[in-house]
């Protein structure tokens, strides 16, 4: 804070209040002037001859005002807070809202989204496995930013991107089946997606909406 502004307190009256501080700055200006801003706090701008006892003078004159704008700025904080939605995160492609309004780290979502594909997968491959045609021989989770899924054939082992369980179900069985295509066929060719046909018929479908935000409310 430069030379030209300080703080006042005023005694508003009100014990839930106590002494509010009023930023007090010398301007060119030919009126003692006050005003409460969006967040609550009170400003004043006072000619430059101003004494901080004329200052203080001035404010104390309008205790019953700033008590009633910094309240009700205070009560519409507190409404805004309340109706407020609580923070949303998706899983398995529905829109889900955290009950106590906690805003979840990436962190914990992985580990939400973790649990749910280390959940789901044992059943989705089960499905796959016998309508692809393939058997992997390890399966890993990962939280995976550019890729979906991805395969060592020559081993057999599959890794699946646990931020699928943010997605639809159906994406999850069409990342599995795709993987598992890929220890048939290593290239994306017409052998591939005819091979993946037979597990997903709605392959081109799911890779657009896996394209997609992975939530809908």
């Amino acid at each position: 804070m430069d030379s030209t502004s300080y703080t006042l307190y005023v005694r508003c009256g009100d014990e839930r209040l106590g002494a509010v501080p009023v930023c007090v700055t010398r301007k060119l200006v030919r009126n003692l002037n006050l005003r409460v801003r969006g967040d609550g706090s009170v400003v004043a701008s006072v000619p430059w001859r101003t004494s901080r006892a004329r200052a203080q003078e001035f404010l104390d004159a309008h205790a019953g005002w700033i008590a009633e704008r910094v309240s009700r700025k205070a009560e519409r904080q507190v409404e805004s807070r309340e109706a407020a939605p609580s923070p949303a995160y998706a899983l398995w492609g529905c829109e889900h809202r955290t009950a106590d309004g906690h805003t979840p780290t990436a962190a914990e979502l992985d580990e939400l989204w973790r649990r749910e594909v280390e959940r789901a997968l044992p059943g989705v491959i089960a499905r796959m496995e016998p309508l692809v045609g393939a058997h992997a021989s390890s399966w890993q989770l990962r939280a995976m930013s550019s890729r979906w899924g991805s395969c060592t054939p020559a081993r057999g082992s599959i890794r699946i991107n646990v931020r699928l369980a943010a997605y639809p179900p159906e994406c999850l069985d069409y990342v599995v089946a795709h993987e598992l295509a890929h220890l048939i066929e290593p290239s994306h060719n017409a052998r591939f997606h005819a091979i993946v046909a037979r597990a997903i018929g709605n392959e081109r479908a799911i890779r657009a909406r896996l394209r997609q935000p992975p939530a809908t409310a």
